[in-house]
This record gives structure tokens, C-alpha cells and sequence, in this order.
């Protein structure tokens, strides 16, 4: 997570601050992303399809990341969790909880519910300081 949290203060200005790095089942950083909704334009720039992409194209298996893992610092939106399935993750760690869009917990549960893949899911790591991250930039917003 403190990786997660490195990559998300790299979010451009007036992009959420969310960062996610996918790690190989080596421990290997295989990709990250960062928020850039706002930067690119693009309602699919999330931090996890960012993350994803580049994942894939240094494994080299056209879109499969079975026995790897997510760490992301704020819980997976449904469309993200939904990618995060298709991709074959293993595993998905967040630290934020987002109680009002969380589809791994908190409003739904697309990884443990698919018919087609399941991922195990851990929350809360570090969720005080993936918070405060949030916390910052909503309070410079106001």
C-alpha cells in the first residue's frame, strides 16, 4: 500500500488522488496507474484500468493477471471491479472504503460475486492515511 500511496500523490491537479500498482505473483511491479479522468478527458482513466493495462503489456499475456494482485488506495468503482474480473486478477488489497460507489464491499461485491472469476479482496490497509490523502484534496476544493 505504501507503494499505492507514492504513485497517487503523482495524480495531475484536479484529478482524485488515487494511485494502484499491480504486483506480479513475483512481487514484481508490473504496472501502475493514477487517476487522469480529468487530465485525459476520459471517464475510463481510472487508477485500476491505467494500472491494468500497463500490467498486461509487460507480462505479455494479452489481458490475463491471474495470480496477481491490486493494491489500490481507495476502493474499486464497479466499472474497475468489473475490469479487475475480466483481467483474471487474484487478488485486489484498497485502503479507502467508498461507501457511496464500492463495489468490492461496500455497495457491491463484484469480485466475490462474479459467475465468471473470483478475486479475493482485503480492505482498510492504511485506510487512515489513504483517507487523509482524500481528505486533502476535497478540502482544498472547498
Amino acid at each position: 500500500m505504501r507503494r499505492a500511496l507514492d504513485i497517487a500523490v503523482e495524480t495531475p491537479a484536479g484529478d482524485v488522488p488515487v494511485g494502484a500498482v499491480v504486483f506480479g505473483p513475483d512481487g514484481r511491479e508490473l504496472g501502475r496507474g493514477v487517476n487522469r479522468r480529468e487530465a485525459d478527458s476520459d471517464p475510463t482513466a481510472h487508477a485500476e484500468i491505467l494500472a491494468i493495462r500497463e500490467a498486461v503489456r509487460e507480462l505479455g499475456d494479452a489481458w490475463r493477471l491471474e495470480n496477481c494482485t491490486l493494491v489500490i488506495t481507495l476502493e474499486p468503482c464497479a466499472m474497475c471491479a468489473g475490469a479487475l474480473v475480466g483481467a483474471r486478477i487474484g487478488s485486489i488489497i484498497f485502503g479507502a472504503y467508498e461507501p457511496r460507489t464500492g463495489a468490492c464491499g461496500s455497495v457491491w461485491d463484484v469480485p466475490r460475486e462474479s459467475p465468471l472469476h473470483w478475486a479475493d479482496v482485503r480492505g482498510g490497509v492504511l485506510a487512515g492515511e489513504c483517507e487523509e490523502l482524500l481528505r486533502q484534496f476535497f478540502a482544498r476544493l472547498r
